[in-house]
């Protein structure tokens, strides 16, 4: 299970989200949640714009979807984009214990903070997810900080 193609399989998932919520019009980070064995749970993507919800990132998308889980401590979170602190605590208050994330290059989030409180992180340094995200940054500066959080 922890093979890079299998890795690399679940981020397409992660990806393919990203790209259905940019035709949609909203902001391209996608997430799902897998079960240690790799057998997706659940699938989501950034629905702020969409559903006016600024609750409704791609992690938190793919967690509801997931439904309720007797534990978290052995799935799997993917994600085109590191998580944000909002993300990183969900990720912590449920004890989700690997994130798989597509780049940390266009935001790094709270990966540190998640390493630091044991949970594995693996970085792909995708380019395809550093090229879909920093040109929706360039064409949309003003939506991308309302979702970080910046003025």
């Amino acid at each position: 299970m922890n093979t890079e193609l299998d890795q690399q399989a679940m981020l397409d998932i992660a990806i393919q989200e990203a790209r259905l919520g940019l035709s949609e019009g909203g902001i391209p980070i996608g997430a799902a949640l897998f079960d240690r064995d790799g057998n997706l749970l659940g699938r989501g993507h950034n629905r702020r714009v969409q559903e006016s919800d600024p609750s409704i990132h791609g992690e938190t998308d793919a967690f509801r979807k997931a439904g309720r889980q007797r534990s978290y401590k052995n799935t799997i979170m993917v994600t085109t984009l590191a998580p944000c602190w909002y993300c990183s605590g969900l990720v912590r208050q449920f004890g989700i214990g690997t994130v798989i994330i597509g780049e940390s290059q266009t935001f790094q989030g709270g990966i540190d903070w998640l390493r630091e409180n044991g949970v594995k992180v693996i970085d792909m340094r995708s380019d395809e997810c550093i090229d879909m995200l920093s040109a929706f940054i360039t064409a949309h500066p003003d939506v991308w900080n309302e979702d970080i959080g910046e003025d």
